[in-house]
């Protein structure tokens, strides 16, 4: 089983950041991958990024120059920055975990982009 808590959402002007956090209720290193997902209204869930515990990446690739994952394993946290934001990135942000095919989900964050 994993826990996992995300904060970091809010409301931002279009242009500006967010960054994200996932804390995890495992160490990291037990967890096969982490990844950030997200649901804008009326749309279906999708992926943003992915980490792996060797820390390979990947990203959807109309995010991949504006997003970025990273961990902390001294924490177990993961985070998701994400810069030059625009409105259609408005969206709820989902945490993941992979532990061994299980899939764990966080509670979500709101993230608004709007002027």
């Amino acid at each position: 089983q994993v826990q996992l808590v995300e904060s970091g959402g809010g409301l931002v002007q279009p242009g500006g950041s967010l960054r994200l956090s996932c804390a995890a209720s495992r160490i990291l290193g037990s967890i096969n991958s982490m990844g950030w997902y997200r649901q804008a209204p009326g749309k279906q869930r999708e992926m943003v990024a992915t980490i792996t515990r060797a820390g390979r990446t990947n990203y959807t690739d109309s995010m991949k120059d504006r997003f970025t994952i990273s961990s902390n394993s001294a924490k177990d946290t993961v985070y998701l920055q994400m810069n030059s934001l625009k409105p259609e990135d408005t969206a709820v942000y989902y945490c993941n975990a992979n532990l061994y095919g299980q899939r764990f989900w966080g509670q979500g964050t709101q993230g608004t982009v709007s002027s």
